[in-house]
């Protein structure tokens, strides 16, 4: 059961949270139906999500196994037979599609989940050896999050909102292959070739800081709580300095590993959503 547990990835639900972002910024968390409605899309996306994680383990089985911490997944370590793994697929494909359709999710969220899926699929079998194209498809998943969680709500999301989930999803994207890169050989992923350390460093200051320009306009709009979240700038500045400084240290660029790893960057994550929560619903 652990194994298959490990399989499902459930660490990395933590990016499944972007869901509830519009949902979250729209001053309407704590209404009854929209966060049940959320939240149940929440679960959908989780179950999407391990879907293609055991498609990705699937696919790079054969690679996994000659990597010297990737050989340990469940497939590439033989702990999960083949027909088990597509067994579980098939059965979170149909979770996703009885829980949809028992919660009338919209048009929209379903090309949202489709898309998602699509995505990955290309990703996975592919289209992740094409530099620049890896980054943006890596990137396009969180972007898909937010669109979904929007949508299954009903919320119109900021474009100021949107622009600033795109440039921070790129910061991560191109940090987490710099991290692969320092780390690691292109022999273990075939599109670092295609990149250098200069390359990607130069590219993830102009992300960032596109990321807080976006932030702090998003944060002095009057739709958003009048023009009170313009105070909670500065925590996000705190937020991508102490991120940036751990990922230029012994790390992998991995962003759910980076968060579950610094004990500071969580408590500053912590401290953003309480601050955040004060001023968005006056608790």
């Amino acid at each position: 059961m652990k194994n298959y547990l490990r399989l499902l990835r459930p660490k990395h639900y933590v990016k499944n949270v972007l869901v509830l972002l519009p949902l979250f910024f729209s001053g309407r968390f704590f209404e009854r139906m929209p966060l049940c409605v959320g939240l149940l899309g929440f679960a959908a996306f989780c179950l999407l999500s391990s879907l293609v994680y055991i498609v990705n383990d699937l696919r790079d089985a054969p690679a996994d196994r000659l990597h010297p911490t990737k050989c340990r997944r469940p497939i590439a370590s033989g702990a999960v037979g083949v027909p088990s793994a597509l067994a579980l697929a098939a059965a979170l494909g149909a979770a996703v599609l009885l829980l949809g359709i028992l919660a009338r999710f919209p048009a929209g969220s379903w090309l949202c989940m489709g898309v998602y899926l699509l995505v990955n699929l290309g990703y996975s079998f592919g289209l992740k050896n094409v530099p620049i194209l890896d980054v943006a498809l890596l990137v396009s998943g969180f972007l898909l999050r937010v669109l979904f969680g929007a949508s299954v709500t009903g919320i119109t999301i900021s474009n100021w909102l949107y622009l600033t989930v795109v440039s921070i999803s790129f910061y991560l994207a191109l940090g987490k292959r710099r991290g692969e890169l320092r780390r690691q050989s292109d022999t273990a992923r075939p599109v670092l070739r295609y990149y250098n350390d200069a390359f990607l460093s130069r590219n993830m200051s102009s992300c960032l800081t596109l990321a807080v320009v976006f932030y702090s306009l998003w944060s002095v709009d009057e739709a958003n709580a009048g023009t009170h979240l313009v105070w909670t700038v500065p925590l996000v500045l705190c937020l991508c300095l102490k991120y940036s400084l751990t990922v230029e240290g012994n790390s992998d660029g991995d962003p759910v590993e980076v968060i579950y790893g610094d004990k500071v960057l969580l408590v500053l994550i912590a401290l953003f959503a309480a601050v955040t929560t004060a001023l968005l619903y006056g608790v």
